[in-house]
Order: structure tokens, then sequence, then C-alpha cells
């Protein structure tokens, strides 16, 4: 297993729901095309902030280390946050 910390800032957000609903989007996006485990792990409070956590299982490490970049890659495309910093931890 990998998983991975993305810390996202979202500047267009002006309010809990502006950020929930951008969130819910992503979370939705990410787990559908990568089929990874995604959640909302720190800022669940704060408008312009946000960390999710991804984790991809797989029975090759080279396979879910490639899904975790393409997930951060996908991440920073995206238009409506900036991805302003990730970790990444081997299990």
């Amino acid at each position: 297993m990998v998983s991975c910390e993305l810390r996202l800032f979202l500047r267009q957000s002006r309010s809990l729901k502006d950020k929930r609903q951008v969130i819910s989007s992503l979370k939705s996006r990410i787990h559908n095309r990568f089929e990874v485990a995604v959640a909302e792990v720190e800022h669940m409070d704060t408008w312009q902030r946000s960390t999710l956590g991804i984790a991809a299982v797989s029975t090759e490490y080279h396979h879910a280390t490639e899904v975790i970049a393409s997930v951060v890659r996908f991440v920073e495309q995206e238009l409506r946050v900036e991805l302003l910093d990730y970790s990444v931890e081997e299990h």
C-alpha cells in the first residue's frame, strides 16, 4: 500500500459550502478515475484549506506508486485548487 497526503489551497472558496462542493467533486473524480480511497483528513472547518488522504493498494508496489503519481498530476491540473505540497508514504 502507498498513501499520500495532498495539501490544497482553494483560492476561490468564500465559505465552507463552496469548499465542500469543490472537495466533494474532486474526491469523487479521483476515486472513480483511479480506484483509490480518498478522504479529507485535515482542515475540515477551514474554508480555503484542505488536506486529502489518498491510499492505493496493489499486489505490486510499483503499480501503487504509479497510481499515486497519476493522482498528484491530476490534482495539479485541477483549476479550482492549488496543490501546496504533498507527501508519499510506503506501507
